[in-house]
């Protein structure tokens, strides 16, 4: 089903729910707080308390941050498809663009959707 007769806060809970679903099947657990905003043609997603146990032990110097950071960027390069197949039902629209980074220290990741056209003005 695309957006019609959907409101913009049922389409960013249903995209929030895809993101956690997501964050659970690639890191056997999902994160502590998801947000989704949707800004135009694109998705902006802000996720928090990502880091596993093991990856905040890791993220205490220079080489585990990076071999963090690492990992997830494969993880999501891995899911990609399935990921952005999952917000292209959910919204309608085509997604052109996955971009995401982590920070760990704070344990959270941004990850931004870029889209084919302006999914917001469905709304107004």
């Amino acid at each position: 089903m695309g957006i019609n007769h959907r409101t913009r806060g049922e389409v960013e809970a249903a995209i929030r729910q895809a993101v956690i679903k997501f964050e659970q099947d690639f890191m056997g657990r999902g994160p502590t707080d998801v947000r989704a905003f949707i800004v135009r043609d694109t998705i902006l997603v802000r996720l928090k308390g990502v880091l596993t146990q093991a990856e905040r032990q890791l993220a205490k110097n220079a080489d585990g941050i990076e071999m963090v950071k690492r990992m997830r960027q494969n993880l999501i390069a891995q899911g990609r498809d399935n990921l952005c197949g999952d917000i292209s039902n959910i919204t309608g629209v085509k997604v052109t663009g996955l971009f995401t980074d982590i920070d760990t220290q704070i344990g959270e990741r941004i990850i931004v959707f870029t889209l084919d056209q302006d999914l917001e003005s469905a709304f107004q």
